[in-house]
């Protein structure tokens, strides 16, 4: 999974044989958002609105029209190759007059994309994870501790008859570092379990 999604909106435009290619990306939430969104950036005087998302393992894309496989897939191929996730590209296309075939589309449709995402402003993709930690009474102050060093979030806290049971969100990459931190100052009292 990348490690980046884009950090705002970011376009650019193209011009191949007098057809204008408007390439529009943004960050998504959700698969979810990025349906919705596609609506928002598509034009409604245009030809054709292709468009590719990446969130994760899931992906989608829509040639609009065009030949099958000449504008969604090299869309999602320049999100991929710029290592982008969670990311969003709707690629407007005003036709020109003049026939670009199947190769010129592929280049133009992708070029488009991948020059908008070139030029974009980035952020790191921060992957939360949220965990149950049981400690005992007497290592409670060590927990408070552990937690602030990893980043976490205390969702919940329940006081239970052997001691402190509390939910937390951190970013996954801090978990093993907050199990042994509390493994290592509890001698192995403590337990972590992923979210129930």
């Amino acid at each position: 999974m990348s490690s980046e999604t884009l950090a705002g909106p970011a376009q650019a435009l193209l011009e191949v044989k007098k057809s204008r290619h408007l390439a529009r990306g943004i960050p998504i939430e959700s698969p979810d958002d990025a349906m919705t969104q596609i609506a928002a950036l598509s034009a409604s005087d245009a030809h054709h609105n292709c468009w590719a998302w990446r969130f994760g393992q899931a992906y989608r894309f829509s040639d609009d029209g065009e030949p099958a496989g000449t504008a969604g897939k090299p869309i999602l191929a320049a999100i991929d190759g710029q290592g982008l996730d969670r990311v969003l590209v709707v690629v407007t296309r005003w036709f020109g007059g003049i026939k670009l075939g199947a190769g010129g589309l592929v280049r133009a449709y992708g070029g488009a994309a991948a020059e908008a995402l070139r030029t974009a402003a980035r952020r790191p993709l921060i992957t939360l994870v949220n965990v149950d930690v049981r400690v005992g009474f007497a290592h409670s102050a060590v927990l408070h501790a552990a937690l602030a060093a990893a980043q976490a979030q205390k969702l919940e806290e329940h006081f239970e008859t052997e001691g402190l049971r509390v939910r937390i969100c951190l970013p996954e990459a801090h978990l093993d570092a907050l199990e042994a931190r509390l493994r290592d100052a509890t001698r192995g009292h403590a337990q972590v379990f992923p979210e129930a």
